[in-house]
Protein backbone atom coordinates (compact mmCIF):
# COMPACT_ATOMS: atom_id res chain seq x y z
CA UNK A 1 0.00 0.00 0.00
CA UNK A 2 1.10 3.12 -0.28
CA UNK A 3 -0.33 6.95 0.33
CA UNK A 4 -0.88 9.93 -2.15
CA UNK A 5 -1.18 13.01 -0.44
CA UNK A 6 -3.85 15.31 -1.56
CA UNK A 7 -3.53 18.34 0.57
CA UNK A 8 -4.72 20.04 3.55
CA UNK A 9 -8.34 20.36 3.60
CA UNK A 10 -9.13 21.77 6.25
CA UNK A 11 -7.85 24.70 8.78
CA UNK A 12 -9.30 25.48 12.24
CA UNK A 13 -7.98 28.76 11.98
CA UNK A 14 -10.55 29.87 8.85
CA UNK A 15 -13.88 29.08 11.00
CA UNK A 16 -15.47 30.07 13.98
CA UNK A 17 -16.00 27.16 15.78
CA UNK A 18 -16.28 26.85 19.34
CA UNK A 19 -16.21 30.05 21.52
CA UNK A 20 -13.40 31.14 23.07
CA UNK A 21 -12.07 28.26 20.58
CA UNK A 22 -7.86 28.74 19.81
CA UNK A 23 -7.79 26.22 17.28
CA UNK A 24 -6.83 22.25 16.16
CA UNK A 25 -8.73 20.05 14.83
CA UNK A 26 -7.43 16.82 16.08
CA UNK A 27 -8.58 13.26 15.03
CA UNK A 28 -10.58 13.73 11.68
CA UNK A 29 -13.83 10.87 12.16
CA UNK A 30 -15.88 10.43 8.96
CA UNK A 31 -19.54 10.25 8.75
CA UNK A 32 -21.27 9.60 5.53
CA UNK A 33 -24.83 10.88 4.88
CA UNK A 34 -26.88 10.89 1.70
CA UNK A 35 -25.80 14.81 0.52
CA UNK A 36 -22.43 15.39 2.53
CA UNK A 37 -19.44 14.12 4.25
CA UNK A 38 -19.66 15.18 7.69
CA UNK A 39 -15.96 15.11 9.19
CA UNK A 40 -15.82 15.30 13.14
CA UNK A 41 -12.98 16.35 14.85
CA UNK A 42 -11.51 17.71 18.56
CA UNK A 43 -11.13 21.04 18.67
CA UNK A 44 -9.52 23.26 21.94
CA UNK A 45 -11.32 26.13 24.26
CA UNK A 46 -9.10 27.52 27.54
CA UNK A 47 -10.73 27.05 31.16
CA UNK A 48 -10.30 30.02 34.30
CA UNK A 49 -7.34 28.93 34.76
CA UNK A 50 -6.00 28.26 30.87
CA UNK A 51 -5.61 25.13 31.01
CA UNK A 52 -7.25 23.33 27.59
CA UNK A 53 -10.38 21.60 27.10
CA UNK A 54 -11.72 19.59 24.49
CA UNK A 55 -14.61 20.04 22.59
CA UNK A 56 -15.96 17.91 19.75
CA UNK A 57 -16.68 20.13 16.48
CA UNK A 58 -17.73 18.70 12.64
CA UNK A 59 -17.39 20.10 9.19
CA UNK A 60 -19.52 19.23 6.15
CA UNK A 61 -18.17 18.40 3.07
CA UNK A 62 -19.57 17.87 -0.66
CA UNK A 63 -18.44 14.57 -1.62
CA UNK A 64 -15.43 15.92 -3.59
CA UNK A 65 -14.40 16.47 -0.38
CA UNK A 66 -12.97 20.05 -1.70
CA UNK A 67 -15.90 22.60 -0.94
CA UNK A 68 -17.29 23.25 2.75
CA UNK A 69 -21.02 23.19 3.34
CA UNK A 70 -21.05 24.01 6.95
CA UNK A 71 -19.55 23.73 10.01
CA UNK A 72 -20.50 23.33 13.94
CA UNK A 73 -21.26 26.25 15.77
CA UNK A 74 -22.91 24.97 18.66
CA UNK A 75 -22.12 22.27 21.23
CA UNK A 76 -22.18 18.59 19.71
CA UNK A 77 -21.58 17.00 22.85
CA UNK A 78 -21.75 18.46 26.43
CA UNK A 79 -18.46 17.47 28.52
CA UNK A 80 -18.91 15.59 31.83
CA UNK A 81 -19.67 17.23 35.24
CA UNK A 82 -17.42 17.69 37.95
CA UNK A 83 -15.06 14.33 38.57
CA UNK A 84 -16.91 11.90 35.71
CA UNK A 85 -14.22 10.95 33.18
CA UNK A 86 -14.93 13.19 30.76
CA UNK A 87 -14.76 16.32 32.70
CA UNK A 88 -11.80 18.06 30.79
CA UNK A 89 -12.69 16.89 27.31
CA UNK A 90 -13.51 14.53 24.65
CA UNK A 91 -10.66 13.36 22.18
CA UNK A 92 -11.17 11.98 19.90
CA UNK A 93 -14.88 10.48 18.77
CA UNK A 94 -15.06 8.05 16.36
CA UNK A 95 -19.08 7.51 14.82
CA UNK A 96 -20.52 4.51 13.89
CA UNK A 97 -23.68 4.43 11.75
CA UNK A 98 -25.54 0.37 12.17
CA UNK A 99 -28.55 0.83 10.37
CA UNK A 100 -30.36 4.09 10.87
CA UNK A 101 -28.69 4.55 14.45
CA UNK A 102 -25.90 6.90 14.97
CA UNK A 103 -23.54 5.95 17.30
CA UNK A 104 -20.43 7.55 18.20
CA UNK A 105 -17.47 5.97 20.81
CA UNK A 106 -15.13 9.16 22.85
CA UNK A 107 -12.65 9.27 24.98
CA UNK A 108 -13.00 11.23 27.75
CA UNK A 109 -10.13 12.27 29.42
CA UNK A 110 -9.47 14.15 32.83
CA UNK A 111 -6.82 15.78 34.65
CA UNK A 112 -4.35 13.59 37.56
CA UNK A 113 -1.81 14.80 40.01
CA UNK A 114 0.50 12.47 39.83
CA UNK A 115 0.53 11.65 35.87
CA UNK A 116 -1.17 14.39 33.62
CA UNK A 117 -4.63 12.43 32.66
CA UNK A 118 -6.79 9.59 32.57
CA UNK A 119 -8.71 8.53 29.89
CA UNK A 120 -11.83 6.07 29.27
CA UNK A 121 -14.55 4.92 26.48
CA UNK A 122 -17.62 6.23 26.46
CA UNK A 123 -21.11 5.91 24.40
CA UNK A 124 -22.91 8.25 23.00
CA UNK A 125 -25.83 8.46 20.76
CA UNK A 126 -27.40 11.16 18.29
CA UNK A 127 -31.05 11.66 17.36
CA UNK A 128 -31.38 14.40 14.84
CA UNK A 129 -28.74 12.76 12.12
CA UNK A 130 -25.26 13.62 13.75
CA UNK A 131 -25.67 17.35 14.71
CA UNK A 132 -26.01 16.26 18.18
CA UNK A 133 -25.21 13.50 20.84
CA UNK A 134 -26.41 12.64 24.00
CA UNK A 135 -25.45 10.09 26.48
CA UNK A 136 -28.28 7.67 27.02
CA UNK A 137 -26.63 5.37 29.28
CA UNK A 138 -25.39 7.69 31.94
CA UNK A 139 -22.54 9.97 32.64
CA UNK A 140 -19.93 7.17 33.69
CA UNK A 141 -17.68 5.18 30.69
CA UNK A 142 -18.42 1.65 28.69
CA UNK A 143 -14.97 0.73 28.79
CA UNK A 144 -12.34 1.02 31.72
CA UNK A 145 -9.33 0.50 32.79
CA UNK A 146 -9.12 -3.56 34.11
CA UNK A 147 -6.42 -5.49 36.27
CA UNK A 148 -4.17 -6.03 32.62
CA UNK A 149 -4.93 -2.76 31.23
CA UNK A 150 -4.50 -0.60 34.54
CA UNK A 151 -4.90 2.98 32.63
CA UNK A 152 -5.06 4.90 29.48
CA UNK A 153 -8.35 3.49 27.83
CA UNK A 154 -9.26 5.03 24.80
CA UNK A 155 -9.04 5.86 20.70
CA UNK A 156 -11.81 3.00 20.45
CA UNK A 157 -12.59 2.76 16.53
CA UNK A 158 -15.59 -0.01 15.88
CA UNK A 159 -16.55 -1.28 12.77
CA UNK A 160 -19.45 -4.54 11.76
CA UNK A 161 -16.91 -6.93 10.03
CA UNK A 162 -18.02 -10.40 8.92
CA UNK A 163 -21.71 -10.27 11.52
CA UNK A 164 -19.49 -9.29 14.35
CA UNK A 165 -18.43 -5.90 15.75
CA UNK A 166 -15.11 -5.50 16.26
CA UNK A 167 -13.62 -2.62 18.44
CA UNK A 168 -9.74 -1.41 17.70
CA UNK A 169 -8.53 1.05 21.03
CA UNK A 170 -5.61 1.84 22.92
CA UNK A 171 -4.59 0.67 26.46
CA UNK A 172 -1.62 2.17 28.23
CA UNK A 173 1.05 -0.02 30.06
CA UNK A 174 3.34 1.95 31.53
CA UNK A 175 4.07 5.90 32.60
CA UNK A 176 7.51 6.71 32.46
CA UNK A 177 10.35 9.55 33.25
CA UNK A 178 13.90 10.29 32.13
CA UNK A 179 15.90 13.23 31.75
CA UNK A 180 14.08 14.43 28.86
CA UNK A 181 10.47 14.63 30.34
CA UNK A 182 9.65 17.45 33.07
CA UNK A 183 6.81 14.93 34.03
CA UNK A 184 6.28 11.33 33.28
CA UNK A 185 5.44 10.30 29.95
CA UNK A 186 3.57 7.49 28.55
CA UNK A 187 3.65 4.38 26.42
CA UNK A 188 0.39 2.69 24.91
CA UNK A 189 -0.34 -0.26 22.73
CA UNK A 190 -3.48 -1.50 20.38
CA UNK A 191 -5.61 -3.91 21.72
CA UNK A 192 -8.87 -5.39 20.03
CA UNK A 193 -12.56 -6.51 21.42
CA UNK A 194 -15.69 -7.77 20.25
CA UNK A 195 -19.18 -7.01 21.16
CA UNK A 196 -22.72 -8.16 20.45
CA UNK A 197 -24.39 -5.44 21.17
CA UNK A 198 -21.75 -2.06 20.83
CA UNK A 199 -22.14 -1.41 25.06
CA UNK A 200 -20.75 -4.61 26.60
CA UNK A 201 -17.76 -5.59 24.83
CA UNK A 202 -15.14 -8.82 25.18
CA UNK A 203 -11.54 -7.79 24.94
CA UNK A 204 -8.31 -10.00 24.84
CA UNK A 205 -7.07 -7.24 27.69
CA UNK A 206 -3.49 -6.70 28.32
CA UNK A 207 -2.90 -8.22 24.48
CA UNK A 208 -0.99 -5.69 21.84
CA UNK A 209 -1.85 -6.68 18.44
CA UNK A 210 0.30 -4.81 16.67
CA UNK A 211 4.24 -5.51 16.52
CA UNK A 212 6.77 -3.03 17.89
CA UNK A 213 8.75 -0.53 15.13
CA UNK A 214 10.72 1.46 17.99
CA UNK A 215 11.30 -0.83 20.69
CA UNK A 216 9.21 -1.80 23.47
CA UNK A 217 8.47 1.98 24.36
CA UNK A 218 6.78 2.76 21.09
CA UNK A 219 3.16 4.36 21.62
CA UNK A 220 0.92 3.60 18.86
CA UNK A 221 -2.37 5.35 18.78
CA UNK A 222 -5.95 5.74 16.79
CA UNK A 223 -6.13 2.33 14.55
CA UNK A 224 -8.46 2.85 11.95
CA UNK A 225 -9.81 -0.56 10.32
CA UNK A 226 -10.55 -0.80 6.15
CA UNK A 227 -11.72 -3.64 4.18
CA UNK A 228 -9.54 -3.00 0.70
CA UNK A 229 -8.29 -5.11 -2.24
CA UNK A 230 -9.02 -8.29 -0.48
CA UNK A 231 -8.15 -8.06 3.22
CA UNK A 232 -8.23 -5.67 5.89
CA UNK A 233 -6.14 -2.81 6.42
CA UNK A 234 -5.33 -0.66 9.79
CA UNK A 235 -3.74 2.36 9.37
CA UNK A 236 -2.62 3.90 13.36
CA UNK A 237 0.64 6.23 14.23
CA UNK A 238 3.15 5.65 16.51
CA UNK A 239 5.78 7.79 17.99
CA UNK A 240 8.93 7.57 20.95
CA UNK A 241 7.80 7.93 24.14
CA UNK A 242 10.36 10.83 24.81
CA UNK A 243 11.59 14.11 22.86
CA UNK A 244 8.68 13.64 20.24
CA UNK A 245 6.86 17.06 20.84
CA UNK A 246 10.52 18.81 19.60
CA UNK A 247 12.87 16.06 18.77
CA UNK A 248 13.37 15.62 14.53
CA UNK A 249 11.91 12.37 13.43
CA UNK A 250 10.75 11.20 17.07
CA UNK A 251 7.14 12.76 16.40
CA UNK A 252 4.07 10.83 14.99
CA UNK A 253 4.13 8.98 11.59
CA UNK A 254 1.75 6.98 10.33
CA UNK A 255 2.11 3.07 10.21
CA UNK A 256 0.08 0.14 8.64
CA UNK A 257 -0.91 -3.46 9.00
CA UNK A 258 -2.40 -6.44 7.16
CA UNK A 259 -4.82 -8.76 7.96
CA UNK A 260 -7.34 -11.23 6.34
CA UNK A 261 -8.94 -12.63 9.85
CA UNK A 262 -8.62 -9.80 11.67
CA UNK A 263 -6.98 -11.82 14.44
CA UNK A 264 -3.42 -11.58 12.77
CA UNK A 265 -1.59 -7.86 11.79
CA UNK A 266 1.64 -7.96 9.96
CA UNK A 267 2.97 -4.82 10.06
CA UNK A 268 4.06 -2.84 6.78
CA UNK A 269 5.32 1.13 7.69
CA UNK A 270 6.05 1.52 3.83
CA UNK A 271 2.85 4.08 4.10
CA UNK A 272 4.95 6.49 5.89
CA UNK A 273 4.03 10.17 4.30
CA UNK A 274 7.01 12.05 4.27
CA UNK A 275 7.02 16.12 4.47
CA UNK A 276 9.19 18.35 2.98
CA UNK A 277 10.26 22.15 3.53
CA UNK A 278 7.74 24.20 5.65
CA UNK A 279 4.58 22.32 4.97
CA UNK A 280 1.89 21.73 7.50
CA UNK A 281 2.68 18.01 8.02
CA UNK A 282 6.74 18.01 7.50
CA UNK A 283 7.24 17.43 11.38
CA UNK A 284 4.37 14.85 12.09
CA UNK A 285 1.90 12.96 10.52
CA UNK A 286 -0.96 11.42 13.13
CA UNK A 287 -3.97 10.50 14.03
CA UNK A 288 -5.50 9.20 11.05
CA UNK A 289 -8.80 7.63 9.77
CA UNK A 290 -9.69 5.28 6.57
CA UNK A 291 -12.78 5.53 5.22
CA UNK A 292 -14.27 4.34 1.40
CA UNK A 293 -15.81 6.95 -1.14
CA UNK A 294 -17.25 6.37 -4.16
CA UNK A 295 -14.83 2.82 -4.67
CA UNK A 296 -11.82 4.95 -3.15
CA UNK A 297 -9.86 3.90 0.11
CA UNK A 298 -9.56 7.76 1.44
CA UNK A 299 -7.41 8.36 4.66
CA UNK A 300 -7.64 11.36 6.44
CA UNK A 301 -4.54 12.91 8.70
CA UNK A 302 -3.57 15.78 11.09
CA UNK A 303 0.07 17.51 10.69
CA UNK A 304 2.63 19.25 12.69
CA UNK A 305 1.64 20.16 16.79
CA UNK A 306 -1.21 17.10 16.69
CA UNK A 307 -3.78 18.90 14.52
CA UNK A 308 -3.30 22.42 15.48
CA UNK A 309 -3.49 23.63 11.44
CA UNK A 310 -5.65 21.47 10.87
CA UNK A 311 -6.24 17.90 8.49
CA UNK A 312 -5.13 16.64 5.14
CA UNK A 313 -6.33 14.02 2.79
CA UNK A 314 -4.44 11.04 1.30
CA UNK A 315 -5.63 7.79 -1.49
CA UNK A 316 -4.34 4.90 -0.06
CA UNK A 317 -3.25 3.20 -3.43
CA UNK A 318 -2.73 -0.68 -3.73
Amino acid sequence: MRLHKLGKIFDPMDHDLVSGGVGFAQSPQVLLLEDRIRIYFSTRTRDASGKFLSHIAFVDFDRTLKNVLDVSRHEVIQLGALGTFDEHGIFPLSPFQDGLSIHAYTTGWSRRVSVSVETAVGYVRSDDGGRTFSKPLGAGPILTPVPDEPFLVGDAFVRRFEDALHMWYIFGIAWKANEQSIEAERVYKIGHGTSADGVVWRREAGVPIIADALGPDECQALPTVIRFDGAYHMFFCFREAFGFRTGAGRGYRIGHAVSVDLQHWCRDDTTFLPGSGSEWDSDMQCYPHAFILDGKALLLYNGNEFGRYGFGLAEIVA
